[in-house]
């Protein structure tokens, strides 16, 4: 073979190998692809968590008693509070509703109360210690009052409802573990919310709601339904609260 035709086979040699080398090279360089819309929809659907969030229902308001809605109503129209924070106790339902300054409901709960049923408390009761109250002054007063933090025995921190005759609003204490506070409070029935001493407890979560609007210098209210007295005898101003409405009514037509 002569040396031009060996010069001519290297250089085909050569000329293939870089074919072939270069080829994938090219297909290396990927182009993009475009989404399909199919494609698009389910990105933008994980980017909007928080819309999906949104859209869910809202739990429903609770149903208050007859008793209840009508201190509530009462409270809110004649502004009763005081541009204060206040709290509905509904002996009968043994439950709690939580108010801000303006009358917006901000949560609610079961409560348990009293083992006596009674809306006036022993006089001289606040004196006693808990050895000395018998199970018929184990009662949760009813009535409107300015309730405001302090510390009780233990230097436990607690919400004082009356101070004078020692009730106060607080979370279950650590006691008697025979009593079953926390099941009594948890169970779906109300005939087993009566056990303390006349406090009310209530249970953490609420408590921690409590807290922050009632730990100002001025406090806050407590309204305690009764549980045998005519309602109108505890809030006197009940009374004419159906006279105020009519009027208002008569005014804005």
């Amino acid at each position: 073979m002569s040396v031009e035709k060996k010069m001519i086979r290297a250089f085909l040699a050569l000329s293939g190998f870089a074919l072939v080398t270069a080829v994938p090279a090219e297909a290396a360089v990927k182009k993009p692809v475009a989404k399909s819309a199919a494609a698009k929809k389910k990105a933008a659907a994980k980017k909007k968590p928080a819309a999906a969030a949104k859209a869910e229902p809202e739990a429903p308001p609770p149903v208050l008693s007859d008793g209840a809605t009508r201190v509530v109503d009462w409270v809110a129209s004649a502004k009763d509070n005081r541009a204060l924070p206040y709290i509905v106790i509904d002996k009968p339902g043994a439950a709690a509703y939580l108010f801000d300054a303006k009358g917006k409901m901000l949560g609610h709960a079961p409560v348990l109360i009293g083992i006596a049923p009674g809306d006036d408390a022993t006089p001289g009761i606040g004196a006693k210690s808990l050895a000395e109250i018998g199970p018929a002054e184990k009662t949760t007063p009813a009535g409107r009052y300015l309730a405001k933090f302090g510390v009780a025995a233990g230097k436990q921190r607690v919400l004082w409802v009356d101070y004078a005759t020692s009730v106060a609003l607080h979370t279950i204490p650590p006691g008697n573990p025979k009593e079953k506070r926390t099941e009594r409070m948890l169970s779906p029935g109300i005939e087993d919310n009566r056990i303390t001493f006349g406090c009310i407890n209530v249970p953490k979560l609420f408590y921690a709601k409590v807290s922050p609007l009632f730990r100002g210098k001025k406090g806050g209210y407590v309204y305690i339904l009764p549980d045998s007295k005519p309602i109108e005898e505890v809030f006197p101003r009940l009374r004419v609260q159906p006279f105020l409405n009519a009027s208002r009514a008569t005014e804005a037509g």
